[in-house]
């Protein structure tokens, strides 16, 4: 028994719920003796060394990544005296129940076919055996936890408080039910379960091959700090692979369908490589480990892992319409390629990506992870550059932009996430929903991210809380200024809006495919006097205009415009007051992205004018598409701009909108009975709207569920008004109400999209 003593595997370690390592310690026949336990506990350094000393015989599971089948090796430790599956040993094997534990813990749609729990809740193993346990014999179970199995934990072996691990056991017959417990805030990640055969006096005699299992958040546990008592939101928020991503105007919404996917194979596995490769994890992969147990700091990783700005990030952002080294952001229709594709290149970088596509794979991957997830869109979202809570827009004499540099702008719509969990970092009151947001604008704490923050800080002016607050506030409340730059380099303020900035803030229904508006969740009603308060509670002053308010008045209004075709704008110039009024007018039209970048001027008109009193002047601007089509973005934004200067005054009228080209829609029909695994034929078609020939048509076809990204070439260059067919075939994976996501792209028209719903039934 001696030399049983001196070589076995000495990888029983102590961790009530204190997760720590040890290197090798002389084996003690007392293992069940807190002395021993003590002095281990002090060693709080790696385990694995000893392990790899041990003799190993070669066996191999095979498991799926990426699409692929993979051998992997799995050691089985044999010794003189200790053998495992072997007619002198007990142990048989282990069945880790998937099928029935991924339906307990809602997991089934990730996999059955390995282990995925939830923290908090209560998960079953089978221990096989040849033979009933020896009389007096113990059971112990080993969690290894960390990329490298770093960080360790002993499973306590009777009832324990709900903040540490324990098991306990039933025997039945050849077969032993092992029930384990975890703690609602244990660590999220990868684990490996050992169970140990004792001798009465402690020795090990046996042990199993090491099993691995997901250990994720559980927001349906009370004691979780995600913990989310609405099943309505956790089936949108948690379960729900398809949703809408809102973009256009704040006057003329859009929705996107998005593939998030996070059930999607392999999509579980990707999401703790992006943990595994965050700068934190490279440089104290034990500290990261440790800290993974709370939703804020995972959060917070992912928001900053998502953009490839700082380290081995998913995507990489591009705003300049030059897209030809990669995907143009407008083509996306869902997460997981973009997951994939980063796995698969060994992390690094996906070209590109906008603020949609940082939102919606952020909500991918928290969703997979078990924290409740939404997508956000914020119309005239500001995008303040100095933090003065103020967008200054700066003009010459002449009303010529003259902002250089990292200018102030105000995007059409901006979009981010929210995630519900507890901030026990914070005071109380500020639970629930966080905002986080992905893409990379501003540095936070040296870093491209934005919080986790609370939701009701920002409404109610706690600037001052984390994470971001300040910039978080001034995207959804931030007043826009106008300035006139005089040549000694003077400005003075001519006009100010209060009520542009922070709009229509959207996100889906639970309830269905429609918008619901989520405004006053951030901020009061604009201009009543909880809003001046909180405006004086985030400690800023209050803009006043310059002197009362003109008799002049500018309004700008235009029909629907559709890509591809001629409209007129039209700007009135009201005067209300009782004298004629002489005035200056400069009405420029310009092509934009959502994110107020400039792509081309479009056209110009200057107008000098008289308005009689109690009267009002019409100016038409008549836009052509040969004035906008050759600089139009992928966005297809056209930007009117009217500023209004009172002749002899130095007060000037500014009104601008953004006119969203509406777009056309492809056609897609699915033929076939929608059944697991039967095939389908999916129909595509797309008329060309523009006066212009199309060239290098790519339909892009996805579905969680249905099918991989894939994309189909367009058979030929697509006259003006001619159709396009193309057709698929796909066979779906999975049961259940499936979206089939289409997009279209060519040379002069991208971000055509279409949607086909299909409800799959299992054979």
């Amino acid at each position: 028994m001696s030399e049983v003593r001196e070589n076995s595997e000495r990888e029983v370690c102590m961790g009530e719920h204190v997760y720590w390592s040890t290197r090798t310690e002389p084996f003690l026949s007392s293992i069940n003796t807190g002395s021993w336990w003590r002095r281990v506990e002090k060693r709080c350094i790696h385990l694995q060394d000893c392990v790899k000393r041990q003799k190993r015989s070669q066996t191999y599971h095979k498991r799926r990544l990426h699409g692929r089948e993979e051998k992997i090796h799995r050691g089985v430790i044999h010794h003189k005296e200790w053998r495992m599956a072997d007619q002198n040993g007990v142990f048989m094997g282990m069945d880790l129940l998937c099928q029935v534990n991924s339906h307990a813990h809602r997991t089934e749609e990730m996999d059955v076919e390995r282990l995925l729990v939830r923290r908090g809740q209560p998960f079953s193993l089978a221990l096989q055996c040849f033979t009933t346990l020896p009389p007096k014999h113990k059971l112990a179970m080993i969690l290894h936890l960390g990329k490298e199995g770093e960080v360790v934990v002993k499973v306590l072996d009777a009832r324990a408080g709900s903040d540490k691990w324990w098991f306990r056991q039933q025997g039945a017959q050849s077969e032993v039910l092992l029930t384990i417990h975890s703690p609602a805030d244990a660590p999220v990640g990868l684990y490996s379960v050992t169970v140990l055969l004792l001798s009465p006096d402690g020795h090990i005699l046996e042990k199993t091959t090491p099993d691995t299992f997901y250990l994720l958040f559980n927001p349906w546990c009370k004691a979780d700090s995600v913990y989310l008592p609405d099943e309505e939101l956790l089936e949108e928020y948690i379960l729900n692979e398809n949703g809408l991503l809102y973009q256009g105007s704040w006057d003329q919404i859009s929705s996107l369908p998005w593939n998030f996917g996070q059930f999607e194979q392999d999509v579980v596995d990707i999401c703790f490589e992006i943990l595994d490769n965050s700068p934190a994890a490279l440089t104290n992969p034990e500290m990261d480990t440790a800290n993974r147990a709370d939703p804020v700091y995972v959060s917070r990783t992912i928001t900053a892992m998502v953009n490839a700005n700082d380290d081995r990030g998913v995507v990489s952002g591009r705003w300049d319409g030059k897209y030809d080294d990669g995907v143009p952001p407008t083509r996306w229709t869902g997460s997981v390629p973009i997951l994939r594709r980063w796995s698969e290149a060994g992390a690094q970088r996906v070209r590109y990506g906008q603020c949609w596509v940082f939102s919606g794979v952020a909500c991918t991957v928290l969703r997979c992870l078990g924290i409740p997830t939404r997508p956000v869109t914020n119309y005239s979202s500001a995008h303040d550059t100095d933090g003065n809570l103020n967008v200054d827009y700066l003009y010459d004499e002449q009303l010529e932009s003259v902002s250089e540099g990292r200018k102030d702008m105000i995007w059409n719509y901006h979009c981010w996430v929210e995630s519900w969990m507890d901030r026990e970092d914070l005071p109380k009151g500020y639970d629930g929903w966080q905002a986080l947001d992905p893409t990379p604008q501003e540095r936070s704490d040296g870093v491209y991210c934005c919080g986790p923050c609370p939701v009701k800080a920002v409404r109610d002016g706690d600037v001052g809380m984390k994470y971001d607050a300040a910039f978080v506030f001034s995207e959804v409340n931030a007043d826009l200024v106008t300035w006139i730059v005089y040549p000694d380099g003077q400005r003075s303020q001519v006009s100010l809006n209060q009520n542009t900035v922070g709009q229509n803030i959207s996100t889906k229904s639970v309830y269905g495919d429609y918008r619901e508006d989520i405004t006053k969740h951030y901020k009061y009603p604009e201009g009543s006097v909880k809003e001046r308060e909180v405006y004086e509670k985030a400690g800023r002053r209050v803009t006043q205009p310059n002197g009362a308010p003109g008799q002049l008045e500018l309004k700008i209004k235009h029909a629907q415009a559709i890509l591809g075709t001629d409209f007129d704008v039209i700007v009135e110039v009201h005067n209300v007051g009782g004298e004629d009024t002489p005035a200056q007018l400069t009405v420029t039209s310009n092509a934009v992205t959502y994110n107020s970048l400039h792509r081309g001027e479009c056209h110009r008109k200057t107008a000098s004018l008289t308005v009689p009193a109690q009267k009002a002047h019409k100016e038409v601007l008549r836009l052509r598409y040969d004035h906008y089509g050759a600089c139009v973005s992928e966005h297809n934004l056209i930007r009117v701009t009217a500023l209004l200067q009172v002749s002899g005054q130095p007060e000037v009228i500014l009104q601008e909108v953004n006119i969203q080209l509406s777009m056309p829609q492809l056609h897609v029909k699915v033929v076939g009975d929608a059944v697991v695994s039967r095939k389908l034929i999916a129909h595509i078609s797309f008329t060309n709207p523009l006066p212009i020939t199309l060239r290098g048509g790519v339909f892009t076809v996805e579905g969680a569920g249905l099918t991989a990204a894939r994309e189909i070439q367009a058979p030929d260059d697509i006259g003006p008004g001619q159709e396009v067919k193309v057709k698929l075939s796909f066979k779906p994976t999975r049961a259940g109400l499936r979206k089939l996501m289409v997009d279209f792209d060519a040379d002069r028209i991208r971000d055509v999209k279409g949607i086909a719903t299909l409800i799959v039934r299992n054979k």
